[in-house]
């Protein structure tokens, strides 16, 4: 657990350990479950302290992120999981400044909603979800979420066309680009072996 300091009477340490707790109950969807959160908050905080981030704010934004995907319905889940942060942190008592910022950020983390990422925190929210989305760990949570969703094998590798592949291209940060690239490129390679197989060419 990242130690951060007190401002004030807010004491955002707890906050951040209740907010921890209150996700690992509910998060257990495949892809998109705890492991993966604690994945994008542990990187989060990493460029986050290279880069000079109100860890605070990056700290509850990376936690919360996703906790909307517990609920079902036409609203999108970063809509969903920034109204959910917003009053789980109003009932902490936090700072309407620090509400505002990880609300921002859990908006603007989304690829399908489309929504710009203007603070520093945003963008590294945003950058680093890409992350765990590519790469072996992102094609394994492909297959989680498609085993989860019961989309077929062929539904998965259209998902890696139409979304994963087109990741890189979205990364704000300079210093997460080259990462970005690399986990696509071990990705294109892993497709490329499976259409092989698919067809069984790797046979010839």
């Amino acid at each position: 657990m990242i130690k951060v300091m007190d401002k004030g009477k807010e004491n955002y340490d707890n906050v951040i350990k209740e907010a921890l707790n209150f996700v690992k109950a509910k998060l257990r969807l495949g892809g998109h479950d705890y492991e993966h959160v604690m994945r994008v908050h542990k990187l989060a905080i990493s460029v986050g302290r290279k880069l000079g981030a109100d860890e605070i704010v990056l700290s509850l934004a990376a936690l919360l992120h996703d906790v909307g995907r517990v609920k079902e319905g036409n609203l999108h889940h970063a809509l969903i999981s920034a109204e959910i942060a917003k009053d789980f942190l109003e009932s902490k008592g936090l700072s309407k400044e620090v509400i505002d910022k990880v609300v921002e950020a859990i908006e603007a983390h989304s690829y399908s909603l489309g929504k710009k990422a203007s603070s520093l925190e945003a963008k590294i929210l945003s950058d680093v979800d890409k992350l765990d989305a590519l790469g072996a760990i992102g094609i394994a949570r492909v297959f989680l979420y498609s085993g989860a969703k019961g989309r077929s094998l062929s539904e998965s590798l259209k998902h890696f066309e139409e979304k994963i592949l087109k990741l890189p291209s979205l990364i704000y940060l300079d210093e997460l680009k080259v990462v970005a690239e690399r986990r696509a490129k071990f990705v294109k390679e892993f497709l490329k072996e499976l259409k092989l197989e698919l067809e069984l060419k790797d046979l010839e």
